[in-house]
């Protein structure tokens, strides 16, 4: 989870070691920073991917969780995108 990613940033690529300048990242469902990757227990499972567009920068939230980041968003949303993809494990 990347909160404060700048507009004028072009990309982010899986694996990269360093984040764009001013990017602060929350902790994910696997209770760590960083990108996991889908690991369904069974089955055909949803991921959810959101992006939200604000209209200020948030303070150091210090590796928020979900719920942390969502709260300090409260009222600067101006815009949000979400993909949501399917992975299910090949026996």
């Amino acid at each position: 989870m990347l909160y404060n990613i700048s507009p004028t940033t072009e990309g982010l690529l899986e694996g990269a070691k360093v984040l764009p300048e001013g990017t602060k990242e929350g902790v994910n469902d696997l209770k760590r920073t960083g990108y996991g990757g889908p690991c369904p227990p069974i089955g055909r499972h949803r991921y959810f991917h959101k992006l939200y567009a604000l209209d200020a920068v948030l303070l150091d939230l210090k590796q928020p969780t979900k719920v942390q980041l969502e709260q300090a968003m409260k009222g600067h949303i101006l815009a949000e995108a979400q993909l949501i993809g399917t992975y299910q494990k090949n026996l």
